[in-house]
């Protein structure tokens, strides 16, 4: 009895040393574990914080509007945006046309961007200045001015720079198509373009005829879609827009070839620059941004961020010819130092 006593006390003993030496190890490992995810959290709060902020699923709207030649840069920058980025913010692009566009961008909580085929006019910066918000600037693309014809016109293909300004222009001295050359059909032009809401209409007027009258009879449309009609349908028709509508519109319409005075350019993706062969018809296109709304609002300022961080991976597709990535890096750096 005392012998079997004994050896249940053994085997008791034996018992509560396993369990003792397995208990401490699951503290041991317990607080290794603890100190591991204690120190990657330490290491970690910095990174953790800015995936947090980048990667955090947002909601509500954004709202822009404005340029009708900025439009469809920007509305597939936004449908990007919305299907692959933020699926519950709403991002609404509209195009009322630059200054109509600035009318309600300009505005106490008016929209957040206002899409610009020209840079803001002073009395518009005025106008922020009175209402109090802080605007930035922030250019997207850049864009080759681009005179269209109908596709059975073969004797206006190729055009001097001084000719298409003689179209246009109030004193011109040209109403017939063989005012221009004699060899030309003795057929009246048909000059068209886009109306005064159109930073396209404001930058043609002030940069290539130099603030002079455009010529009597001119047709002047809000809607660029309109202008693509109307040149389809009439052999005698010429009109101006940007580059972007030229490029959709390619089974409807052809472009004339500048002559600039080194022989006929024409414009594309790769003539169009600052510093390229059609540069006396490039023009940088804009995006404006509210920037007390962008601190106000998380999802504008996400927005904006991927704007300057991707618009040249849309650029090609939508017509326009893609910025410096340093210029866009400058935009991402002010952006960033928002949050």
């Amino acid at each position: 009895m005392n012998l079997k006593k004994y050896f249940l006390f053994l085997v008791m003993a034996a018992v509560m040393v396993v369990a003792t030496a397995c208990g401490g190890g699951d503290e041991e490992a317990t607080t290794e574990s603890d100190e591991q995810t204690g120190t990657e959290e330490v290491e970690g709060t910095d990174t953790e914080t800015e995936e947090a902020t980048e990667g955090t699923e947002l909601e509500g709207s954004v709202v822009v509007d404005g340029s009708g030649t900025v439009y469809p840069l920007m509305s597939v920058v936004a449908e990007e945006y919305m299907y692959t980025e933020q699926e519950n913010v709403s991002v609404e692009v509209s195009r009322a046309g630059t200054s109509a566009g600035f009318g309600k961008f300009l505005i106490e909580n008016g929209t957040d961007f206002n899409n610009a085929s020209r840079q803001i006019k002073d009395e518009e910066q005025a106008e922020a200045d009175t209402v109090g918000f802080e605007v930035k600037e922030m250019k997207v693309a850049l864009d080759g001015l681009t005179f269209v014809i109908n596709k059975e016109n073969d004797w206006a293909t190729e055009l001097t720079e001084e000719e298409l300004i003689r179209i246009f222009k109030h004193d011109g001295g040209v109403t017939k198509w063989s005012d221009l050359r004699p060899e030309f059909p003795d057929e009246e032009i048909k000059p068209m373009g886009p109306n005064e809401n159109h930073g396209t209409y404001e930058f043609f007027y002030e940069n290539i005829l130099e603030k002079e009258d455009l010529v009597d009879g001119v047709n002047l449309q809000q809607e660029y879609s309109t202008l693509v009609n109307l040149v389809s349908e009439d052999v005698n028709g010429i009109a101006f827009f940007g580059f972007g509508y030229y490029v959709n519109n390619q089974d409807k319409l052809a472009a004339v070839n500048v002559d600039f005075g080194d022989g006929p350019v024409e414009p594309t993706l790769e003539t169009i620059g600052e510093d390229a062969e059609y540069a006396p018809f490039t023009r940088p296109v804009f995006t404006y941004l509210n920037v007390d709304m962008a601190k106000e609002k998380p999802q504008v300022l996400d927005f904006a961020l991927y704007v300057a961080n991707n618009v040249n991976d849309f650029a090609g597709e939508a017509g326009f010819a893609p910025l410096p990535d340093a210029e866009l890096q400058e935009y991402v750096a002010f952006l960033e130092g928002l949050k």
